[in-house]
């Protein structure tokens, strides 16, 4: 979002007009517009926001790619983007999340693979030649078993209605699902789909995985029924733990949807007391008296205290790598 933003207008919460950022290429002062975009409207009130126009690309492809083996998937997009390859998107599914699919919307998907990327290309017809052909090389290249290039804007949005049809799709698989949102290094996307499965046995819960994958951003979403209390909470802890699981591979606990709430526990294992303190100072520097969104995105230290103890005394979620309160 920030990259696509270039200024922001409103008030803060004692109604005093403020602007962030500027139309033009530079502004002085402090880029506190960065800080504002990553709120979650903890700052200030926000009223309009000046965005820049991309044209449209004259032409879109899109290589739909098949993978025997996770890991195989996973290594195929850290290698496209170590060629210097910056796709206009790159997402993957693996096998449960493209079943439910297909049964859907009947998109064409390769039943039998462990993971598909979806990878697109857009600009001119020359460029989108040339990158279409250097990211099909370098996914032959990674062990993909099946290439398949849309021919037309019609076959390219069959390609891509499975993916947008992900969530609906997991809503006829069970009564409720739970969607996270963490990122990780790309390096490390067969790592965390490997450490999921294990977490469906602990948690005895399903789990379909789509996500953003040229961003490392995950959208596993943990399938259970609402209406049984301990699914719901078993739920919750699997939820945490990826969430966990991400921080120790280098990651953080959330890529796009925020933090409000639901995360507020897992923040406190991601960023020390220090951190913590800084990031309330900024929220007071803005809002002395916490009225705007209060008691969500920053954990307060009495809470992330609460929550080191139940970690030390053998809570469920537990990780060599993660730091100890």
């Amino acid at each position: 979002t920030l990259h696509n933003v270039l200024r922001v207008r409103g008030f803060t919460v004692a109604g005093e007009p403020v602007e962030f950022g500027s139309e033009a290429l530079d502004c002085a002062g402090l880029d506190l517009m960065t800080v504002l975009v990553g709120s979650e409207g903890m700052l200030a009130v926000t009223l309009e926001v000046t965005v820049k126009l991309v044209p449209k690309p004259q032409l879109a492809r899109c290589i739909m790619a098949s993978f025997d083996d996770i890991r195989k998937a996973g290594d195929a997009v850290a290698a496209v983007i170590a060629a210097g390859i910056i796709p206009a998107g790159l997402e993957m599914m693996d096998k449960p999340m493209t079943a439910a699919v297909e049964d859907f919307v009947h998109a064409g998907y390769d039943l039998t693979a462990e993971a598909i990327l979806l990878c697109e290309s857009d600009g001119t017809p020359e460029e989108v030649e040339e990158e279409i052909g250097r990211m099909s090389e370098v996914l032959r290249s990674a062990g993909a078993t099946a290439i398949a290039v849309s021919r037309d804007e019609a076959e390219r949005l069959r390609f891509w209605s499975g993916r947008k049809n992900a969530f609906p799709a997991s809503g006829r698989l069970s009564p409720d699902y739970m969607c996270m949102d963490s990122t990780i290094p790309r390096k490390r996307l067969a790592d965390i789909l490997l450490a999921i499965q294990q977490m469906e046995i602990k948690y005895g819960l399903k789990c379909a995985n789509v996500f953003h994958a040229g961003d490392g951003n995950l959208h596993p979403l943990i399938l259970f029924d609402a209406n049984d209390a301990d699914q719901l909470h078993r739920c919750e802890l699997f939820g945490a733990d990826i969430l966990e699981t991400s921080v120790a591979m280098g990651g953080t606990v959330t890529g796009e949807h925020g933090v409000g709430v639901e995360k507020l526990n897992s923040m406190c294992v991601q960023f020390s007391a220090e951190e913590n303190a800084q990031m309330l100072a900024v929220k007071h520097a803005f809002d002395p008296q916490g009225l705007l969104n209060p008691g969500k995105v920053i954990p307060t230290l009495n809470r992330c205290a609460e929550y080191g103890k139940m970690l030390v005394r053998g809570g469920q979620i537990s990780h060599p790598d993660l730091p100890r309160f």
